[in-house]
């Protein structure tokens, strides 16, 4: 199993096993606020997970942190499981995908660097990260 991408958008949904991200793809938040005021922001994350066929019809631990850019400070965080079945018509050995959406509203307590970061099945390996800058 693998985590196939790790998206932030402006907005996310996942609906019928399809994933919709609004505003896709920026690394930058700008901010019209004091510097020395939290900085209030809201975004989606967006994830896909391939799930190989001797992995499905059980439970895997997924966890989304969003972090300060060191890994040091954290912000938020959801733990849950993704567990995806074998339909009928799936081919035998077929991988399958999982995708989660996720809107926060989150808090910054300053500008700099940030990254959200996913996990599955609580491997280290199993892990992807996308950072990105408060200005």
């Amino acid at each position: 199993m693998e985590i196939e991408f790790l998206a932030l958008a402006n907005h996310a949904e996942a609906v019928n096993g399809l994933l919709y991200l609004t505003g896709v793809g920026w690394n930058e938040v700008s901010v019209n606020a004091p510097a020395d005021q939290p900085i209030l922001h809201h975004f989606g994350i967006g994830v896909s997970i391939l799930v190989g066929w001797n992995d499905t019809n059980r439970p895997i631990p997924v966890e989304l942190r969003l972090e300060g850019e060191d890994g040091q400070l954290e912000l938020a965080k959801v733990e849950g499981e993704v567990n995806v079945g074998r339909a009928p018509t799936v081919k035998p050995g077929s991988d399958q995908r999982a995708v989660l959406a996720l809107n926060i509203n989150t808090q910054f307590p300053t500008r700099g660097g940030y990254r959200v970061v996913c996990r599955v099945n609580r491997d280290d390996q199993k892990m992807r990260s996308y950072s990105f800058v408060v200005k």
